[in-house]
């Protein structure tokens, strides 16, 4: 399964997790019908039923067309069809199976919001795997002034100097002289 057609499916369980669409889209398989109807048949307000219904169209699962004042939406059949041959494979559904993220994974994931790091863990063993994530950002056999140290650790957190000393205290980093240089560690 492509990464394109992964989160189409992702995208897909998100909106569909939800009762009301859920329920629109069996209103609308049965037949097509305009705002009003559908906010009565659900028991809702029609501004709620136009919300779900953009999300159903952003999906190409609903289709809308103009009869005189109003917009009758209609159930897109097809695309249910060809999302369901195409993305439900057994194949396809096996794939979507990931291996169970690493402890480290996992640590990352609570302390990182994409490259930035959002807390400084108060757990060494957490700290340390952030660390280990960060000291990756600098070249191995390559010296860096402090000011360039805190540059490059300025791009993911704002406290270089905490960042700095922790690198330097793990024996990830060394300094001397001004001078700071990863450490390269056995694997």
């Amino acid at each position: 399964m492509s990464e394109e057609q992964f989160e189409t499916l992702l995208n897909f369980f998100k909106v569909m997790g939800n009762e009301s669409r859920l329920r629109l889209v069996g209103l609308l398989a049965n037949e097509p019908q305009n705002v009003g109807e559908l906010a009565a048949a659900l028991g809702v307000k029609e501004p709620t039923v136009s919300h779900h219904l953009s999300q159903l169209k952003m999906l190409g699962l609903v289709s809308v067309r103009a009869e005189g004042n109003n917009r009758i939406y209609n159930l897109n059949a097809k695309m249910l069809e060809q999302m369901n041959k195409e993305m439900f494979t057994a194949e396809n559904v096996a794939n979507m199976v990931a291996k169970a993220p690493t402890p480290d994974e996992k640590v990352l994931r609570a302390f990182l919001d994409g490259e930035q790091i959002t807390a400084i863990p108060s757990k060494r063993s957490k700290q340390q795997v952030v660390l280990r994530w960060l000291v990756e950002k600098f070249e191995h056999d390559r010296q860096y002034e402090e000011r360039e140290v805190n540059e490059i650790i300025k791009r993911h957190h704002p406290d270089s100097a905490s960042w700095r000393r922790y690198l330097i205290d793990e024996h990830l980093m060394a300094r001397a002289g001004g001078y700071y240089w990863r450490i390269d560690t056995p694997a």
